[in-house]
């Protein structure tokens, strides 16, 4: 099939495991991510995030199209959502759209963003990641998430996992991590000892079967902000994170990683 591309034009779509409304949401779109489109099967399209690589299968009805040129421009684009509750965008039609932080903002000019040919008007002002100081923002930009729920999947302020909790804190300090734990603790340095950490540093965590299935970032060498139940700040030490409303270990320490020296 010949390749075809299209943008998110919501402010949050499921990507799901099979083409199904029942089918486990492995992950989500937020408004204006570009996807190739692999396969089509009726109204559900297999996708491809073009952030991230990530597939899953969404409803065609929450992308537009838009050409090639158009997918690789968006990725160029470093326009964002900021950190705010109140990033909204009119549509043509008078609706209006509630963003997540992190979403992008393609082709923003004049106050205007397009998906598609679908054109927004802003009413927040854009954040540009570029500017961003990791080492001096990473802290803030991770607690602005505190007591957003757990949720499998999540990416949005309604709800973020583990993972899309650290990649959208990372990708508003530009820096641009893969999806799942597991394709994270793949990147970065290894940091030794945990007394050498330094906020930033993402720690991972592991099962029975040593498989990584845990992440979040640390805060400094005893303390770590991470998504389960909630986003929320919890003690570390060598053996892990321990949880003090459980009053035992629950995430067991595999390694730590750097990402920006």
């Amino acid at each position: 099939m010949e390749n075809q591309y299209g943008i998110c034009r919501i402010a949050v779509a499921p990507l799901r495991a099979e083409p199904s409304d029942k089918a486990e949401i492995v992950s989500q779109l937020l408004f204006g991510d570009q996807v190739e489109i692999i396969e089509k099967e009726e109204r559900w399209w297999l996708i491809k995030n073009g952030y991230d690589n990530y597939e899953g299968w969404l409803d065609f009805r929450q992308l537009a199209a838009i050409t090639y040129q158009q997918f690789t421009e968006i990725e160029a684009q470093k326009l964002l959502a900021p950190l705010s509750f109140n990033n909204v965008l009119t549509a043509s039609d008078g609706s209006l759209y509630h963003l997540s932080p992190g979403s992008n903002l393609p082709y923003l000019a004049d106050g205007y963003c397009y998906a598609g040919s679908e054109k927004f008007k802003l009413n927040f002002e854009p954040y540009n990641m570029t500017v961003a100081d990791f080492k001096a923002d990473v802290a803030s930009a991770a607690k602005f998430f505190l007591n957003i729920p757990y949720l499998w999947g999540g990416r949005h302020l309604f709800g973020m996992d583990c993972s899309g909790f650290v990649q959208t804190v990372f990708k508003l300090l530009n820096v641009k991590l893969k999806r799942d734990a597991s394709q994270q603790a793949e990147q970065g340095e290894l940091v030794g000892f945990l007394a050498e950490v330094k906020p930033g540093d993402v720690a991972f965590f592991d099962n029975e079967d040593g498989k990584i299935t845990h992440v979040g970032i640390m805060l400094s060498p005893n303390e770590i902000i991470h998504s389960s139940a909630k986003v929320k700040i919890d003690p570390i030490d060598d053996q892990g994170i321990f949880n003090k409303e459980l009053g035992k270990y629950t995430h067991k320490l595999r390694i730590i990683k750097r990402f920006v020296d």
